[in-house]
């Protein structure tokens, strides 16, 4: 059975925002079924609450921002991909700012904190959002595309000119051991150029080199480097699982990025929920409604960090 996941316990943290350079306090708490992910605006009182949902998605401008009702929440592509990595469905996310901590940069502390806390399987089957036809979109010469596979599986490229970067592709399929292991660690980078522009109009005031890969015109100018040679293209790819979980939906299909990005993203699942020809549901591993054969499908595993429902007695 590929069942639902909330966390065993609370967890609190305590990290500077990238934008207001100001400590932001977050508690994680568990949720119950069907509730999904929602962000909990605890500076606000009152229609403080956003579900991670692609319809909330107000600005993808640098990161992908929440909003609805007036109330914002910020730089989430980040948790949302540690929570799809981790098979987390259900969770709470209350802040006291308007924006996610940043952390080191990436999603690893998060998952870290996932782990420690444990994940607890809930007594309903995950839906699955098998893809069936190719859905794409494009801007320029940068696209997003899904496309029918077995299994969900992820091939990214990226392409800049500047020298330390060049071009990167991966390509990976997903389960959470692939994503803690190849993914997760990698950090979102930025140009040296463009951080002091930004510091300079208010904005980017918590990015330092502590939780972001910096360039100048020329290199890293990290002491200690990347954490991997391609960990350019693994943050891309880390960006566009927390954004494809916006969906609510684990998807079953190959997604197929080139110079893609927040924005992209979102609009790729906006066509999706379009093109309804596309794609089908699929509710745990019951072959209702399958227009294949379940069995020629790969469910993205997940290792046993779970306590389980209790047992029915049988008889």
């Amino acid at each position: 059975m590929f069942l639902q996941r909330t966390i065993k316990k609370k967890i609190n943290c305590k990290s500077i925002g990238l934008h207001s350079g100001r400590k932001v306090s977050m508690v994680i708490s568990p949720a119950g079924v069907d509730e999904g992910i929602v962000f909990v605006r605890t500076d606000l009182s009152g229609n403080n609450r956003i579900k991670a949902d692609v319809h909330n998605v107000g600005d993808t401008t640098l990161a992908t921002t929440l909003g609805l009702n007036g109330v914002t929440v910020s730089t989430v592509e980040h948790i949302m991909s540690a929570f799809s990595g981790m098979g987390v469905d259900n969770a709470v996310v209350e802040v006291d700012a308007p924006e996610i901590p940043i952390m080191d940069g990436s999603a690893l502390p998060f998952v870290a904190m996932l782990k420690d806390a444990g994940t607890h399987i809930q007594s309903k089957c995950k839906k699955l959002l098998v893809i069936k036809d190719k859905v794409c979109v494009a801007e320029g010469d940068s696209s997003a595309m899904l496309l029918p596979a077995p299994e969900f599986r992820i091939t990214y490229k990226i392409a800049f000119s500047h020298p330390g970067i060049g071009e990167q592709s991966y390509d990976m399929k997903f389960s959470d051991v692939s994503y803690e292991q190849e993914i997760s660690a990698a950090r979102t980078f930025g140009f040296l150029k463009d951080v002091e522009y930004m510091q300079a109009k208010g904005l980017a005031l918590g990015a330092s080199l502590k939780n972001a890969v910096v360039l100048d015109d020329q290199r890293v100018i990290n002491k200690e480097g990347l954490r991997c040679p391609e960990e350019f293209v693994k943050h891309k790819i880390l960006d566009a699982i927390g954004d494809l979980s916006l969906l609510g939906i684990p998807i079953i299909g190959h997604f197929v990025a080139y110079k893609s990005g927040h924005r992209l993203n979102n609009l790729l699942l906006k066509e999706l929920l379009v093109r309804k020809e596309c794609w089908t549901l699929v509710s745990g591993f019951s072959k209702e409604g399958m227009i294949n054969d379940l069995a020629s499908l790969r469910i993205p595993s997940l290792r046993v960090l779970d306590s389980l429902p209790a047992a029915r007695p049988v008889g």
